[in-house]
C-alpha cells in the first residue's frame, strides 16, 4: 500500500480529542441521601454500567471518524500485483498511433491524428525522467525500437501521417509488446494506444492472439486513448465494380459502386472523370443523390466509345466532407480490339460451330459490330494450313485422329503463350491416337471409354468457383440451372489432372493443363454435337443439350473459357494499397525495363521479368493512377494500373467500450477521451487503486450512527 500524503497521517493523534472530551464531559452522579429505599441504590448501579457502555460507543465512533478523515487525507492506495511502486519510477512506455486513412476525419478544425499528436506529446511530458519510449504507428512496415530520448520521441510522433495500408491497431499492440518483452532493464511497463475506436481497428477474430500476448508481459499497463468522434457524418464511395477490366474495343464499360450516407439527411453530386493523353480530367458523367442516416444507393455508370489502348478515369464526390478519404475512387480498364478465336470442326464445319460461334459472337451483336470475339471457322484438315500465332486462342471442337505433326502443332502454338480448347465427342473413334505421346502433351489424360447416362440425370455442377474460368459464375451462386441441360455422354480419362469443372456424379468435365507459357482445357463432353436435333434425331442420341434452349450458362461458360484461353480473365488492373500490381507483358522481344510513374508524378525505372513475361510492382502505398511506359517513339508501349484504399480504411463503425473490454480482456479503466482520465487511470496502474472515496464514505456511516447514538443517549 502506498500513500500519496503519508504526513497527514499524524493526523490520527487527533483521536485524543474525542477522549479528553469524554473525561471533561463526564457525568457525575448525584449522592442522594434516601436510606429507607433501598432498591433504588441496585437501579443506580444498573443505569451507570449502562452508561459506561453508551460513552464508550461513542467514544470509538468518533475516535474512527478522526482516523479514517486523516486515513482518507493522504489518499492511499493498493494494488494486487508485483509492480507496485511510486508515481516517478521509470517506464518502458510504447506509444501507438492508429494511422489508418480514417484518422483524417476532421471535427472541431482537426483531424483524429492530429488530436492524437497533441494528447501524444502531452502524454510524453508526463512520463517519468529516464523512461524509455518507443513510438509506433500502424503501417506494415513500422519500427519498434526505442527512441534516443524523450525529443526524438516527439519529432517521431509528429512526422506521423496517414497509411493509406494500414494495419488494425491490435497488430501494432502485438508488434509493440514484442518489444517491451524483450526490455529487461525496466520492470514497469506500459502501452498507450491513440485511436478513433473503430470496429475495424480492433477486429474480434484478433481477441485471442491480443490476449495471448499481453499474458506474456506480466504487469502491463494497457491505456486507449479514444480520439474518436462518437456521431461521425460522412459521405462514403465503396469499391468500384467493373464489368471488365480487360475488355474488346466492341464492348461498353459498365462501372458499379455504392454510395453510403452516415448522419442527417444530406445530397451529393458523384461525378465520373476519364483522364486525356495529356493527363487532364474530362468529365463523362453526373449525378446527384439524396440519402438519409444509414442509407446506401447504388451507384451505375455505363462508358461506351473507347479506343483501343489504357483507359484511366475517377470517380468521386462533390463537396466539402469530413474525411475525404473516401470520396474518390480511381480505375483502369485496357481496351483491345476483339479476340480472333480460331474454330475447327468437323465438316460441314460451319454447321458443327454453330452454337459455339453463337455463343461467343451473337448474330445480332456481329451485325451491330459489339460482339467481343471475332470467329473463323474452318475444316478440321485445314488446321495445318492456318497461321494459329493471328489468334488470341484455337478451339478443336470433336476432333477425329490427327496427325502427330497437328498436335505438336498445336503444342509448340501453347508453349509461346497460345490458348487451346479440345472439345472430345463421337468422332474420337480410334482412342490410342489420342493417347501418344504428341497429344498426351496438350491432354490432361489418357482416354479410357466412352460413359453412357442415358437417363439424363447427368449434369455439370459448380461445387467450387474459384478458378478464373467460372468466376463469372460466383455472381449467382446457387442459381444456374444445369439439371436443365443434362449430358447424355461424356469421355472417362485415365487419372486425369487439373480439373475445373465436374459431372453430379464426380467425373471431370473440364480439366486445364498448362503447356508452356500457354494453357489447354479440354472439355469430356462436345459442344457440336447437338445439331443433331434440328436433322430429328432422339435427343439420347446426341451428347448433351448444353447449349440448346435458353442456354445461357453455356454462353457464360464459353465466354469465360476464350478469355481465359486469350490470357484476359486473370488480368488485374486495379488493386488496393500495399497489393502487389503485375502486369503481363507480350510481344516476341519484350522490352527489360519500364518506366514507372506514380499518382504524384514521381518516375522511377522498373526491371521487367522477361522469363514470366510480366512487370512486378511492389510500391503501391500511394493511391492514385499509375503509368507504365517502355520503348521509343515507334516502339513505345503504355500501360496501367490503378490503387484504391480498402473500405475497411475508412469505415468509421465505432466500437463500444465495454464490448472492447470484454472482448479483449482490457481492464475497466483502461478507455479514457480526456487527460483527466487518463491521468486517474495511469495513477490507477502505477500505485494501485485510490481509496479516498470508499474512506470518506465510510466515515460519512460513522458519523451518522455517531450522530444517531448521540441523540438518543443524551435525550435519555
Amino acid at each position: 500500500m502506498t500513500f500519496v500524503n503519508a504526513s497527514l497521517l499524524a493526523g490520527t493523534a487527533l483521536v485524543a480529542l474525542p477522549i479528553v472530551l469524554h473525561l471533561i464531559m463526564r457525568r457525575k452522579p448525584k449522592l442522594l441521601e434516601f436510606p429507607a429505599l433501598l432498591f433504588v441504590q441496585k437501579r443506580r448501579d444498573t443505569n451507570v454500567r449502562k452508561l459506561r457502555l453508551r460513552h464508550l460507543i461513542l467514544l470509538l465512533l468518533r475516535a474512527a471518524a478522526i482516523a479514517l478523515l486523516a486515513f482518507a487525507l493522504a489518499r492511499p492506495s493498493v494494488k494486487f500485483g508485483s509492480m507496485l511502486g511510486s508515481q516517478q519510477a521509470p517506464v518502458a512506455a510504447a506509444v501507438i498511433v492508429d494511422t489508418a486513412p480514417r484518422m483524417e476525419y476532421r471535427h472541431g478544425n482537426e483531424t483524429r491524428l492530429q488530436a492524437a499528436k497533441k494528447m501524444g506529446n502531452w502524454l510524453l511530458a508526463q512520463l517519468p525522467p529516464d523512461s524509455k519510449i518507443a513510438v509506433i504507428d500502424t503501417g506494415p512496415r513500422s519500427p519498434n525500437d526505442f527512441q534516443a530520448d524523450r525529443l526524438a520521441a516527439k519529432q517521431q510522433l509528429n512526422r506521423l501521417g496517414p497509411i493509406s495500408d494500414a494495419q488494425p491497431v491490435t497488430r501494432a499492440v502485438e508488434k509493440a509488446l514484442r518489444r517491451l518483452a524483450d526490455s529487461n532493464d525496466i520492470d514497469r511497463k506500459e502501452v498507450y494506444i491513440f485511436t478513433d475506436l473503430t470496429e475495424r481497428a480492433w477486429p474480434g477474430e484478433d481477441a485471442a492472439t491480443f490476449q495471448a500476448r499481453i499474458g506474456e508481459v506480466p504487469g502491463v499497463g494497457i491505456y486507449v486513448i479514444d480520439v474518436g468522434v462518437e456521431d461521425p457524418t460522412d459521405f462514403a464511395l465503396g469499391e468500384l465494380r467493373l464489368s471488365e477490366q480487360v475488355l474488346s474495343s466492341r464492348s461498353p464499360l459498365e462501372i458499379q459502386a455504392e454510395l453510403r450516407r452516415i448522419g442527417p439527411k444530406d445530397s451529393r453530386v458523384v461525378e465520373l472523370f476519364l483522364i486525356d493523353e495529356d493527363g487532364n480530367k474530362q468529365k463523362r458523367y453526373e449525378e446527384s443523390y439524396e440519402l438519409a442516416d444509414d442509407e446506401t444507393k447504388p451507384i451505375d455508370f455505363l462508358i461506351g466509345s473507347l479506343g483501343v489502348g489504357t483507359h484511366q478515369g475517377i470517380v468521386q464526390i462533390t463537396g466539402s466532407d469530413a474525411l475525404e478519404a473516401d470520396d474518390v475512387r480511381y480505375f483502369t480498364v485496357e481496351v483491345q480490339p476483339a479476340w480472333r478465336i480460331l474454330i475447327a470442326a468437323p465438316k460441314p464445319a460451319q454447321r458443327y460451330a454453330l452454337f459455339l460461334v453463337q455463343a461467343l459472337a451473337p448474330a445480332e451483336f456481329r451485325k451491330r459490330g459489339r460482339a467481343r470475339f471475332d470467329c473463323k471457322v474452318v475444316d478440321l484438315n485445314q488446321l495445318p494450313n492456318e497461321p494459329l500465332s493471328d489468334f488470341a486462342a484455337v478451339c478443336v471442337l470433336d476432333p477425329a485422329p490427327l496427325e502427330p505433326v497437328v498436335w505438336q502443332r498445336l503444342g509448340d502454338y501453347a508453349a509461346t503463350g497460345g490458348g487451346v480448347a479440345v472439345f472430345l465427342g463421337r468422332n474420337a473413334t480410334k482412342v490410342i491416337s489420342f493417347n501418344t505421346p504428341e497429344a498426351q502433351e496438350l491432354l490432361p489424360g489418357k482416354l479410357l471409354r466412352q460413359i453412357r447416362c442415358p437417363d439424363g440425370n447427368t449434369f455439370l455442377t459448380l461445387e467450387d468457383s474459384q478458378h478464373a474460368v467460372l468466376s463469372l459464375f460466383r455472381r449467382v451462386p446457387g442459381t444456374v440451372p444445369w439439371s436443365d441441360f443434362p449430358v447424355f455422354r461424356y469421355w472417362q480419362l485415365e487419372n486425369p489432372t487439373g480439373t475445373i469443372l465436374r459431372y453430379n456424379n464426380g467425373a471431370p468435365a473440364l480439366l486445364e493443363k498448362p503447356v508452356g507459357a500457354g494453357r489447354v482445357l479440354t472439355m469430356t463432353t462436345p459442344v457440336s454435337d447437338a445439331p443433331t436435333l434440328i436433322a430429328g434425331d432422339s435427343p439420347r442420341e446426341t451428347w448433351n443439350l448444353l447449349p440448346v434452349g435458353e442456354a445461357w450458362p453455356f454462353g457464360m461458360l464459353m465466354h469465360q473459357m476464350m478469355f481465359y484461353l486469350a490470357g484476359n480473365s486473370e488480368q488485374r488492373l486495379n488493386y488496393f494499397a500495399g497489393q502487389t500490381a503485375t502486369l503481363p507483358i507480350g510481344g516476341k522481344n519484350p522490352h527489360k525495363e519500364y518506366l514507372i510513374t506514380t499518382p504524384d508524378g514521381l518516375k522511377f525505372p522498373q526491371p521487367a521479368d522477361t522469363d514470366r513475361r510480366e512487370l512486378v510492382i511492389a510500391s503501391t502505398d500511394q493511391v492514385g493512377n499509375y503509368r507504365a511506359e517502355a520503348g521509343g517513339t515507334e516502339s513505345k508501349v503504355e500501360r496501367g494500373f490503378s490503387v484504391n484504399m480498402a473500405p475497411r480504411q475508412t469505415d468509421l463503425t465505432r466500437i463500444e467500450p465495454d464490448r472492447l473490454k470484454d472482448t479483449f480482456g482490457l481492464p475497466d479503466d483502461c478507455v479514457a477521451r480526456t487527460k483527466e482520465a487518463l491521468e486517474v487511470g495511469v495513477s490507477s496502474g502505477r500505485v494501485g487503486r485510490k481509496l479516498f472515496g470508499p474512506l470518506i464514505l465510510m466515515m460519512v456511516i460513522i458519523l451518522a450512527l455517531e450522530h444517531c447514538v448521540a441523540n438518543r443517549f443524551y435525550r435519555e
